[in-house]
């Protein structure tokens, strides 16, 4: 598996300081609010967990899975819900935890899906942005990392599944995808 890894791009331990210095700042901003994080399946579920454990306030977290991609390496442009949310969110503060922001198709449809059920806010938190391939102009409201337009994965982030388990982000071989 490590020799499919063209580099690091991302340590394991700048990802823990990334995530201790995005859920300081979450804390501080969310306090005395009602929030409810949502994890975007499955590539943000590690970032998820250990975001939500360096949030020193009360929050609650549902899941959701949504998907535009058709097994290759770019989005169809077609969102489609995988696993929608088990609780209302009316009234809460949301905070939409996205392992990466790369287009902003899929991210744009879960917003504009999550806004029409009456949530008091909502707001984005990303691990890892991509603006050189945004389609529309969707920012994040917290982001760990701008990085460049490469094929990423680990920590969450997969190609055809694998992958995910590798404790760092780093760039694949393109020998890996172009098979």
């Amino acid at each position: 598996m490590l020799n499919d890894v063209e580099k690091v791009l991302i340590s394991e331990e700048e990802i823990k300081q990334i995530v201790k210095n995005l859920g300081k700042k979450i804390s501080e901003d969310y306090i005395g609010k009602n929030l409810l994080m949502i994890s975007v399946l499955k590539g943000s579920i590690l970032f998820m967990t250990d975001l939500m454990r360096a949030i020193d306030i009360h929050c609650r977290i549902d899941f959701m899975a949504v998907s535009t991609y058709a097994g290759g390496l770019k989005s169809s442009g077609v969102a489609k819900i995988i696993k929608d949310l088990d609780m209302p969110i009316e009234g809460y503060d949301i905070l939409v935890v996205e392992d990466i922001l790369d287009s902003g198709i899929t991210l744009s449809y879960i917003l504009e899906l999550l806004a029409a059920r009456n949530p008091a806010s909502i707001k984005i938190c990303t691990l890892l942005d991509k603006p050189e391939r945004r389609k529309n102009g969707l920012q994040a409201d917290y982001v760990g990392a701008v990085i460049p337009d490469e094929f990423v994965i680990g920590y969450g982030l997969d190609y055809d599944e694998r992958y995910r388990n590798l404790p760092f982000v780093g760039v694949l071989k393109e020998s890996v995808y172009r098979e």
